[in-house]
């Protein structure tokens, strides 16, 4: 007998034939809710922190806004700022108003005034400089490059550049911006020049020094070349280096006085005590990130080389430079270095702190570099000599490049402690942000007695500084990790 098809419906397995509306998750399971909840008030500890906190935060906002809302940005002194504040009848305020008088102090330190164009053009080449090795053959870095430069030309402008040398930037930087948006990989060449562009713009006088300091560089080239193939990679470098030294000590004066005697063109000079403020930091940390970084790697393959002659050197260098403070050696660029020079010989102060600074930060990141070589896997150097490359193929394309990416935080950690580290220069002498400049505007008579409104802002500029390069290193990792996408 056949069954009633209600009956066969029903003993029919559930075969849904619809797609079920989605629903959204429970209110606490999303959105604000679940995020205060797993990292603010996870458990009974966490909570009580979490408001501890809070009442920490409300303390301070309420003791320091009357502070802040009393601002006084217009004053000749520190007593008026008072006066100001009291006529509105408020019990203290910000006195602000030593940033606006003093900002070119705390910015170029005794630069002149009139030449401020040099550094701010200098400022805006080093960032079409940093273009293509942030981001190498990328678009990117010629958007960089157009706005750095236009920038560059904004703050000439603001800063009442003369003529001639706005019109000349103007011309420089927007062929810079064509250079970077149709050949952004030839860029690279006004990166290997700008150290020597810097230093002429910067320091002025002949602009044979400069040409005559890159050709020590040409002469280690050289050299290198044609000992490369009879006598190997590390000795033909070692000859060439001992080659440019020996003519920068010796023969690079001579260079230069029969250059500017044939044609004397350059900048008016400035001496190194003209130096402060941010600019001072700027030159002294940018160039000792940019020189420790390669001398890191090549200690950090030096201590890991089989060669024992090699090996000891480096060890050597790295814990000594590693267990003397910072402070130390900068009192011996100051005092001991020019004791070490030959006769006569008159090394600029700021390159002998700029020199020990570098070896500094080099010693640490040798050690940093050698925790990312000792993290890859024997296969990578196993696959290298499977390959048929050399030490030195194996090292550029293969092993260090992996090592690098794992070394990113340790690297920057080490660049922004650098950085920070340029206020203790002051210690012998020069003139930092922080302590030299600041030191300066207090023993003024007109603004006697203020306190935190010039370590707040050195401390905010600082802030800004060391967050974009830590900001820029974690765009970095995210964009090199390949391995688990």
């Amino acid at each position: 007998m056949a069954r009633a098809p209600a009956i066969e419906k029903a003993l029919r397995p559930y075969v849904r034939e619809t797609m079920q509306t989605p629903e959204l998750p429970p209110a606490g399971e999303r959105g604000a809710v679940k995020w205060l909840r797993e990292n603010l008030f996870s458990g009974p500890v966490n909570t009580l922190l979490t408001l501890a906190a809070l009442a920490i935060v409300i303390w301070l906002v309420v003791t320091a806004f009357p502070w802040w809302w009393n601002s006084v940005w217009n004053a000749n002194s520190l007593g008026e700022c008072r006066e100001i504040v009291a006529a509105r009848g408020a019990e203290s305020g910000a006195c602000w108003a030593v940033i606006k008088a003093r900002w070119h102090q705390y910015l170029f330190g005794f630069y002149p005034n009139a030449l401020y164009w040099r550094p701010v053009l200098t400022f805006g080449l080093m960032f079409v400089a940093l273009a293509p090795v942030l981001y190498w053959n990328d678009r990117k870095g010629a958007i960089m490059t157009a706005v750095a430069g236009g920038l560059t030309l904004v703050a000439l402008l603001l800063i009442g550049a003369p003529v001639a040398p706005l019109l000349a930037s103007t011309v420089i930087l927007a062929g810079l911006a064509v250079l970077a948006w149709r050949a952004p990989k030839h860029l690279i060449y006004v990166t290997l020049l700008f150290p020597f562009v810097g230093f002429f713009l910067l320091w002025g006088g002949p602009i044979w020094k400069s040409v005559a300091t890159l050709a020590g560089f040409g002469l280690l080239a050289v050299v290198y070349s044609l000992l490369k193939a009879r006598l190997g990679v590390v000795v033909a470098t070692g000859l060439g280096f001992v080659a440019a030294v020996f003519y920068w000590i010796v023969l690079q004066g001579y260079v230069t006085a029969a250059l500017t005697g044939i044609a004397n063109i350059g900048l008016i000079p400035i001496n190194s005590d003209q130096f402060g403020g941010f600019l001072l930091a700027f030159v002294i940390g940018v160039t000792a990130i940019s020189a420790s970084l390669p001398l890191g790697i090549l200690l950090a393959l030096g201590r890991r080389s089989d060669m024992p002659l090699i090996k000891w050197l480096s060890v050597g260098f790295i814990e000594f430079i590693r267990g003397v403070p910072l402070i130390t050696l900068l009192f011996t660029a100051s005092l001991l270095l020019q004791y070490f020079l030959p006769p006569r010989t008159n090394f600029d102060l700021i390159m002998r702190v700029i020199i020990l600074s570098t070896l500094f930060s080099a010693a640490y990141l040798a050690e940093v570099i050698r925790g990312g070589l000792a993290a890859l896997p024997r296969g990578q150097y196993e696959a290298a000599d499977a390959l048929g490359l050399d030490y030195w193929q194996a090292q550029r394309l293969i092993v260090m490049p992996q090592a690098l990416k794992i070394s990113i935080p340790g690297i920057v950690s080490t660049f922004i402690g650098l950085f920070k580290d340029t206020t203790l220069v002051s210690f012998v002498g020069l003139m930092d942000p922080l302590r030299g400049v600041t030191q300066i505007v207090r023993a003024d008579i007109n603004w006697k007695g203020i306190y935190w409104e010039p370590y707040i802002f050195v401390g905010t500029l600082f802030f800004l500084i060391c967050f974009g390069m830590s900001r820029y290193s974690m765009y970095l990792e995210r964009k090199l990790k390949t391995d688990h996408r």
